[in-house]
């Protein structure tokens, strides 16, 4: 049988366009200003759009899509419908409904592949409790699959990627180190149990949903929240600091890493997503003298379906963390602190 990733150039959120090139492209679409009720559109590349309906209730939408980041049809389901619902998460929201997107090459995946991802994907939404309401398919050269969702939040509870302010601690929800393992199980170079041990921890981080984002909404403290996916830690909390007009100071030895990531990253297994990352951050993150290129490649590892990134002002810093692991997010962490200045981050 023919291996899903063998079918495609990248996988996951790896695929992604980098942040420079991204910004380029969206550089000169108009803004958003001739509608208001559109709370939150392209203006700092947020994780989702949000259309307000009354003073009660706003939209969130947002569409999510990549190539095969494993081989198991049914988990790439899982994964792809978890990271693109994890979008309307981060904005605080609720889903209500999805729709698939689906482009397979036809003629070399078989219609028992393709039923697979549609199931793991209808799998993961019956887990968040909506429907899978329709969609669109394409004959593509690469496999790709992914869904659109549809939210509700209520205007006063949308979380954006702006609103951190000096002084706030910054939360990160799950362990580093998806893209990492996915390079090391794609080199076909481990012993059987250490695969099957990577492999399940991969699959267990990028298909747990991050529903935690609809509670910290409603708690006070809660500045900024953002999901950790294509563009890496620093990509994402850089986010946070243009779109807050603040800096950021990360420490290496607070971010938690899943199992075995540091030794892979040291041999080196590796993305070139992370590479196109870290050129991609313009000069706005410097590292400590101290770090190693393998660290600081970690830092930039593209996450797929990865955890949500608060910042929280200090006296709710606890009651986030409890928040985080009362969902089931063991390995959550703050990993950072918001300060004054020019948008940027230093890392220790």
């Amino acid at each position: 049988m023919t291996r899903l990733t063998a079918l495609a150039h990248g996988g996951g959120c790896g695929c992604k366009l980098s942040p420079a090139v991204l910004r380029e492209l969206l550089s000169e679409l108009p803004a958003g200003r001739a509608f208001p009720d559109l709370l939150v559109g392209i203006e700092t590349a947020d994780d989702a759009a949000v259309y307000r309906l009354s003073d009660e209730q706003a939209v969130v939408a947002t569409t999510d899509f990549f190539m095969p980041i494993v081989d198991d049809p049914f988990d790439f389901g899982r994964i792809a419908a978890a990271n693109a619902l994890s979008d309307v998460y981060a904005m605080g929201g609720r889903p209500i409904l999805a729709l698939s997107i689906l482009g397979m090459p036809l003629g070399k995946v078989t219609p028992e592949t393709v039923r697979a991802i549609l199931a793991g994907g209808a799998a993961i939404c019956d887990a968040a409790g909506i429907p899978i309401a329709g969609g669109h398919s394409i004959d593509s050269p690469e496999p790709i699959y992914g869904l659109a969702v549809i939210g509700l939040v209520k205007p006063d509870h949308v979380l954006r990627n702006t609103g951190a302010q000096p002084g706030d601690a910054l939360i990160l929800g799950k362990a580093l180190g998806v893209g990492v393992i996915s390079a090391a199980l794609k080199s076909g170079a481990l012993e059987a149990r250490r695969e099957r041990e990577l492999y399940a921890a991969l699959v267990d981080s990028a298909t747990r949903l991050n529903t935690v984002g609809q509670t910290l909404a409603t708690v006070a403290g809660v500045h900024s929240l953002t999901d950790v996916t294509g563009f890496g830690l620093l990509g994402h909390a850089l986010g946070i600091c243009r779109g807050s007009a603040v800096g950021a100071r990360l420490s290496f030895d607070a971010v938690p890493l899943l199992g075995g990531v540091a030794e892979l990253a040291r041999v080196p297994y590796r993305t070139g997503a992370a590479s196109r990352n870290w050129a991609s951050y313009g000069g706005e993150v410097s590292l400590a003298p101290a770090l190693t290129e393998w660290q600081r490649d970690l830092l930039c590892d593209p996450q797929t379906s990865g955890g949500l990134l608060a910042a929280v002002a200090p006296e709710a810093a606890a009651r986030v963390l409890d928040l985080f692991r009362a969902a089931g997010f063991d390995r959550a962490a703050k990993v950072g602190v918001i300060r004054e200045g020019a948008p940027g981050i230093e890392v220790a």
